[in-house]
């Protein structure tokens, strides 16, 4: 999509990975491109999916043929995995800028709702 632009994709490339050399390896990075008539363009980053987060804080492992780990099945049913109370307000934390919550509570209570939609237990 960024060649159909016009946007030279070796210059955003390297744009890229300079700006996530710091991030874990393997985790899904999702940007927001804004591309200008002039062909140039901007990039914001943002903070890994809280799916992603809340499943690697359980502990759960990578299955299957993109190498993903998997929440439950039977989410409300059948328990995935478990978070603690304290990770969940990490994970708030770490994703409150882009959330649109107004404090880490708010934040925490959209994490809890993820966490609850992929079969992840929150204890404490």
């Amino acid at each position: 999509a960024l060649g159909q632009r016009g946007i030279n994709i070796m210059e955003f490339c390297k744009a890229f990975n300079a700006k996530t050399q710091e991030m874990e390896q393997g985790a899904p990075v999702p940007v927001v491109i804004t591309y200008y008539a002039d062909k140039s363009f901007t990039f914001e980053t943002k903070t890994p999916p809280a799916s992603f987060l809340l499943k690697k804080a359980a502990g759960l492992k990578p299955v299957g043929k993109r190498n993903r780990a998997k929440g439950s099945e039977k989410p409300g049913r059948q328990v995935a995995g478990t978070v603690t109370a304290k990770q969940v307000r990490e994970i708030a934390e770490a994703k409150m800028k882009d959330l649109s919550a107004n404090d880490v509570e708010a934040a925490m209570q959209i994490i809890l709702g993820s966490a609850r939609s992929i079969g992840i237990e929150v204890k404490g």
